[in-house]
């Protein structure tokens, strides 16, 4: 789960945070905005609505495979008598809902998928909503740029490293007084030992495999392939100064690919660039 953010919308303070790619945004930071002292019991009369249930369930059925129809159809007969009381927690308790989640600690509180924390926002304040609406998209658009501007400095280290390595193959890999067509050769076998190693394809293999898409294998790499990639061209470079075979450098690079994927895809240093 990624690290809590906040956006400020007309002086409140909204806490939000993503989880598989999902956004949740804060129920509870969002009821200040009408009554600082009483959130919980503006999320409740919230939920106590017919057309809310509704919201609720229905986005439930499109996202959520285990969710429980059969009691959300009992909320919905009683919900908007003046009996039925609704909270967080026993709506995702009974219907195993994925929606709306509850959160302990210091920035605790009812949290909500966008799509249903907008429309609560509604229910607080048409005005409001399309503030928090703009401050969001901001925020994303931030992180966006943010994300851009990393990609582009692997990819720039990606290059630098390309030339370190290709340095060592004329050095040491290359005969004297070869033809341009034998240097390209030897080119093309390391750049393909480099891909199997880390994506187990070469680059031809990947174009049969994905003739509708422009572009090589490299540049639709995720950000921490990039990483690996940078590091297993410096390393090859340091194999072939100590003068290993092909296949035998083949082994100990795909080795280096599987544990740096396997450490870069748990690091939270990546984690938070994402």
């Amino acid at each position: 789960m990624a690290k809590n953010k906040k956006i400020n919308v007309q002086g409140v303070d909204i806490v939000l945070y993503q989880d598989n790619n999902n956004d949740y945004i804060s129920l509870t930071d969002i009821a200040r905005h009408k009554d600082s002292e009483n959130t919980d019991d503006i999320v409740k009369n919230w939920m106590r609505n017919r057309n809310t249930i509704e919201l609720l369930g229905f986005w439930e059925t499109m996202y959520n495979p285990d969710f429980k129809p059969v009691e959300f159809d009992g909320f919905r007969k009683q919900a908007g008598l003046n009996s039925f009381v609704m909270t967080p927690k026993r709506w995702i308790e009974n219907t195993n809902a994925i929606g709306i989640v509850s959160k302990a600690g210091r920035y605790g509180g009812t949290f909500a998928h966008k799509d249903i924390a907008l429309e609560f926002a509604s229910w607080i304040s048409i005005e409001f909503k399309l503030y928090i609406i703009k401050e969001f998209q901001r925020l994303k658009d931030d992180e966006n740029n943010r994300l851009q501007l990393e990609w582009n400095l692997q990819r720039t280290i990606s290059k630098i490293n390309y030339q370190i390595h290709t340095d060592a193959i004329k050095g040491n890999l290359i005969p004297q007084q070869i033809t341009k067509q034998q240097v390209s050769f030897v080119y093309a076998n390391e750049a393909d030992l480099l891909n199997v190693a880390l994506f187990g394809i070469t680059a031809e293999e990947w174009r049969e495999n994905n003739s509708d898409k422009k572009g090589n294998i490299r540049d639709y790499a995720t950000l921490e392939q990039l990483v690996v990639l940078s590091n297993l061209e410096s390393i090859n470079a340091l194999l072939i100064e100590q003068g290993l075979a092909q296949s035998e450098r083949l082994i100990q690079l795909n080795k280096v690919a599987i544990a740096q994927m396997k450490s870069l895809t748990e690091s939270r240093a990546i984690k938070k660039l994402k």
